[in-house]
């Protein structure tokens, strides 16, 4: 009977005193069941091995930044199998690498590491300072995805204080921050972080909802580690709220993980967690079994020895950064004297430079002198042949004017000259007409066959060759820039273009085209169509633009 009472007590001590468990009395398991549990862990001696020979060979290659990254790895390896204090160690000598090469982002990284283990170790404080000042590195980095991992850091440690509404206030400022990443690791442990805060606040549901979202979304990513400690608080809310065997199962879950994957501390809480399961399912003796694996596991992570470790590491890394900001101050003095001394040497030296700069000035102003006048003369000589080159540019321009009036006159007189000699045709067609109509036969056959000369010489080609040999020179690629605007022109066509370029009348036009002014308004409204000439614009004015 005392038995019985004796293990009812030691469970409810542990059940609601797990949070101070480094101050109760150390409660060990055998040795032999010790070490059949322990083989069911993955060694993670040849991980630090390996990871070691890197930082070695880093070392060797003066990579500091690598071989600090190895020092981070290897701490965390420590820090999951539970040996705080030579985990410290490692992450506070990445820090001082991180610090001398002002990695901003790396050192963030790592101050949330050491953050994560002095929260484990019972001291919020150190680790506030740690996520505030991951914080301020990420905001100057503009980090979100950093910043909100911290924001969720920091809400875990104001529920440990049970300060519920900053904790809230923080975690919420986190989910803000991971949804606009879209980033699904960090939501699922935001998640979780809410939930627990609703499982304080005993709001059940709240709190189940929550643990779901982020077990659905570690699933998905296929995060194991994460899932340790969602399956541990979804098998709490079940067991606080009545439903033992179903958290029994989630607590032997995260059980198996944790041994999976090593993680003391998480394995120390599943322990934990199924023989409270099993205290309430009234099996005393497996309750009291696995409540003595959870303390064997939480006695040695919390040893007094490692909290010595703890804090020896922890003030040697405070008076080493004294010592080397002392040493800076020693070697800023030091840097101040040998200024000085540069400074005297430097004066000294600048005099003396002074001098021959003064004289070597001196010889440089004269050799300018010599170079200007010489660029003086270059320049006039060449302002010259410029003068002459525009001249003779400006008399082939006038000499093109001129040849150009010349061709214009011609054209003109040419024109004038067969408008005349048509008129002088029409005018001899027309007599020649009216001999015609007498009534003697002969006369009439031979004044006929002079009348279709006249015809012919009227609608000869070769003057319009001639003609159009001239406009051209004048009105230079006018005809190439019209047919680019229309369809295929005549011959016919292409004259009365070049007679409306002309500006002639329509008289003279029908005289010289050979046509009456009714044949002439049909050549055209033909012409109008083949430019494409809409209805309403003055074919004249089109033919001058082009």
């Amino acid at each position: 009977m005392k038995q019985q009472v004796f293990i009812i007590l030691l469970l409810w001590t542990c059940i609601h005193g797990h949070s101070n468990a480094q101050n109760t009395p150390s409660f060990s398991a055998s040795r032999d069941n010790r070490d059949r549990i322990e083989s069911g862990f993955r060694s993670p001696d040849s991980l630090l091995l390996a990871t070691k020979d890197k930082y070695n060979q880093a070392i060797k290659e003066n990579d500091e930044l690598k071989a600090a990254g190895y020092l981070q790895q290897m701490g965390r390896i420590l820090f999951a199998s539970g040996h705080y204090p030579q985990s410290l160690d490692y992450l506070l000598k990445a820090d001082k690498i991180y610090r001398s090469r002002q990695a901003a982002n790396l050192l963030a990284e790592n101050l949330k590491v050491l953050g994560e283990l002095y929260y484990r170790s019972k001291q919020t404080a150190l680790a506030r300072k740690q996520y505030d000042e991951a914080l301020l590195y990420y905001q100057k980095q503009k980090n979100e995805a950093g910043k909100a991992d911290t924001y969720g850091r920091i809400g875990h440690l104001y529920e440990k204080k049970q300060l519920y509404d900053s904790a809230f206030y923080f975690q919420h400022k986190a989910l803000e921050g991971y949804q606009q990443q879209n980033h699904q690791p960090g939501l699922a442990k935001i998640y979780e972080n809410l939930g627990s805060i609703y499982e304080d606040q005993e709001r059940y549901d709240s709190a189940y909802s929550n643990f779901s979202k982020a077990y659905l979304l570690n699933e998905a990513q296929h995060n194991e580690r994460a899932q340790i400690e969602v399956l541990n608080n979804l098998g709490d809310v079940l067991r606080k709220t009545g439903k033992f065997r179903e958290g029994l199962a989630y607590s032997f879950q995260a059980l198996n993980l944790a041994r999976k994957k090593g993680e003391f501390y998480q394995l120390s809480g599943a322990y934990n967690d199924v023989a409270k399961a099993y205290n309430f399912l009234n099996r005393n003796d497996s309750a009291f079994y696995y409540l003595a694996m959870s303390r064997e596991y939480m006695s040695e992570i919390y040893s007094q020895e490692s909290n010595k470790q703890l804090a020896l590491l922890q003030t040697l890394y405070d008076i080493e950064k004294k010592d080397s900001e002392i040493d800076k101050l020693v070697q800023a003095r030091k840097t101040d004297l040998l200024i000085s001394a540069s400074i005297g040497v430097m004066i000294v030296l600048v005099i003396f430079i002074a001098g021959l700069i003064i004289s070597r000035q001196k010889l440089k102003f004269r050799n300018e002198q010599k170079l200007h006048a010489q660029s003086k003369q270059v320049y006039e000589a060449r302002s010259q042949l410029m003068e002459a080159d525009l001249e003779n540019k400006r008399l082939l321009e006038e000499n093109l004017k001129q040849q150009l009036e010349i061709k214009t006159k011609e054209l003109t007189s040419y024109t004038l000259h067969v408008i005349r000699k048509n008129q002088l045709l029409e005018e001899l067609q027309s007599a020649l007409d009216g001999l015609a109509k007498d009534d003697k036969r002969d006369q009439k056959k031979q004044i006929r066959q002079l009348s279709e000369q006249i015809s012919q010489g009227l609608s000869d080609d070769l003057h319009w060759e001639e003609f159009r040999t001239i406009f051209e020179q004048v009105h230079q690629s006018f005809f190439d820039r019209l047919q680019l605007v229309s369809e295929p022109l005549t011959s016919n066509d292409l004259r009365l273009v070049a007679l409306i370029k002309m500006n002639l009348t329509s008289t003279d036009m029908a005289t010289l085209l050979g046509v009456s002014q009714d044949s002439l308004r049909v050549m055209r409204h033909r012409l109008r169509k083949k430019l494409n000439l809409p209805q309403g614009d003055n074919l004249s004015t089109y033919i001058q633009s082009i």
